[in-house]
């Protein structure tokens, strides 16, 4: 079932998905001059995935990111450290080819381009970074360095 009839010009569009691009123009096809002319179709017909949620928990021995990437290979995602302490975590889903003589019921499927950066805290080990992906979830290791105990000098009191 559509949320949105299609007398809005056929979008098909989804108003729980939080990452929907999709924008409903109430002058298309009026002759009007639309506000969204200059945005590209593609653009307001996908849905991005730019918001893709990431987890980040901190363990006593690192710092443990975690994101849903269902259908990316390991390929097309990057994971860099960039300033020095900011992870950056970004990747690309392409739409998939259609052929002219397909007719879509529904797309409900993510695609676009997506980049999430952390600013990483002063006891991450920078140059020990894992990152692992199996079945769709990437996993990003910032191992934690040891914390440092202040030292306690005990003072004798003369008198």
């Amino acid at each position: 079932m559509s949320l949105i009839p299609s007398v809005f010009g056929g979008r098909r569009s989804n108003i729980f998905d939080p990452f929907s691009l999709d924008v409903w123009d109430p002058f298309e096809g009026f002759g009007f001059p639309s506000a969204l002319a200059s945005v590209p179709s593609s653009a307001r017909d996908t849905t991005a995935f730019a918001g893709t949620r990431i987890d980040w928990k901190e363990t006593p021995e690192a710092h443990v990111f975690k994101a849903d990437l269902p259908g990316l290979k390991k390929e097309e995602v990057k994971v860099e450290v960039e300033e020095g302490r900011v992870l950056q975590i970004s990747g690309e889903r392409s739409r998939e080819q259609d052929e002219k003589n397909n007719k879509w019921h529904r797309v409900e499927r993510s695609s676009g381009k997506f980049l999430r950066r952390f600013r990483l805290p002063e006891n991450a080990k920078m140059d020990h970074i894992r990152a692992n992906m199996e079945n769709g979830v990437l996993t990003v290791t910032v191992p934690k360095e040891e914390e440092k105990k202040p030292e306690v000098k005990s003072i004798d009191i003369s008198g």
